[in-house]
């Protein structure tokens, strides 16, 4: 008597199963939906990692971007373009959506900074601060370039999330001590690539 195969196994679907799946994704069909996320979670992860330096960000972007894919699958409808392609544009647009927040609080930050030092007293004085906080967050992120993805990360967390040292600890899963070393190098870097750019 031939084993028979157990009916909980699914096979994966080729692109050949890939249309009905959405089919049947868009009438509410959770557990099609799943199999689309097995499918390509893995080439979505990929393309954020070879953008994101954090671990805990790309994790963050990968589950936003199936989310968003979810909310709006009934927005896609198959024309022979693959899914993976429109999951990677979902992935593209949260990536430039989080630096382009990330650069503007960094704007925020030293424009405030600025403006605690001196007050103005003319439009013209006004612009050449913006100006000078504009390029000042520039540099800052040319000089991001050269940290570590973990200090990258400490830093971010720190300065730009605002975070405390044990809140940025538990994020990372690292000790408060281990975040502190992993700051003061990352600072240390970004001094050296600041004076290079002098």
């Amino acid at each position: 008597m031939k084993p028979q195969a157990s009916p909980k196994i699914r096979t994966l679907p080729g692109a050949g199963r890939e249309p009905e799946l959405l089919a049947l994704a868009r009438s509410g069909d959770r557990e099609a939906f799943a199999t689309l996320y097995n499918e390509h979670q893995a080439e979505v992860s990929r393309y954020i990692r070879g953008r994101v330096r954090d671990v805990h960000l790309v994790e963050d972007l990968v589950s936003e971007t199936f989310l968003r894919a979810l909310r709006r699958i009934e927005t896609f409808t198959w024309q022979g373009r693959e899914f993976a392609a429109w999951l990677v544009t979902i992935a593209k647009n949260l990536i430039n959506d989080h630096f382009k927040a990330m650069r503007t609080r960094m704007e925020v930050a030293i424009g405030d900074a600025l403006n605690a030092e001196a007050v103005s007293t003319s439009a013209e004085d006004d612009g050449l601060r913006d100006l000078a906080a504009f390029e000042a967050a520039e540099t800052v992120h040319a000089a991001l370039l050269v940290l570590t993805p973990e200090q990258y990360g400490a830093i971010q967390y720190r300065y730009l999330g605002e975070l405390s040292v044990p809140e940025t600890a538990a994020l990372m899963r690292r000790t408060p001590g281990s975040v502190k070393q992993l700051t003061h190098r990352g600072i240390a870097s970004m001094r050296r690539r600041l004076a290079v750019a002098a």
